[in-house]
């Protein structure tokens, strides 16, 4: 099983609308492209982050999804207008075996 991070550092006042973009993305991954994400917050450290996190059958299962995602038009588009939600360069991404 492959499990995949992407948590992002929220921009100064933006909480409310970084949330609200995050059930967005998940919805529309969700209803397009038959992926669940589940989103998360911190309850310690850094807490101005949130997260998405999916889980894969193996890594060709990762990545057929993830190609598809990525060249949808939409989903570009939706992305590109929840970026202010974020402070630039924060996206970090991990892509997990679990055991």
């Amino acid at each position: 099983m492959i499990a995949f991070y992407r948590n992002a550092a929220i921009a100064s006042g933006k909480v409310g609308s970084a949330i609200a973009f995050a059930q967005q993305i998940a919805a529309y991954v969700k209803d397009k492209h038959g992926v669940d994400l589940s989103i998360a917050m911190p309850v310690a450290g850094n807490p101005n982050r949130i997260g998405w996190a999916a889980r894969y059958e193996n890594l060709a299962a990762f990545e057929a999804k993830m190609t598809a995602i990525t060249s949808d038009p939409h989903y570009k588009e939706l992305a590109a207008k929840g970026s202010d939600n974020f402070i630039a360069g924060t996206i970090h991404d991990e892509i997990w075996r679990t055991m």
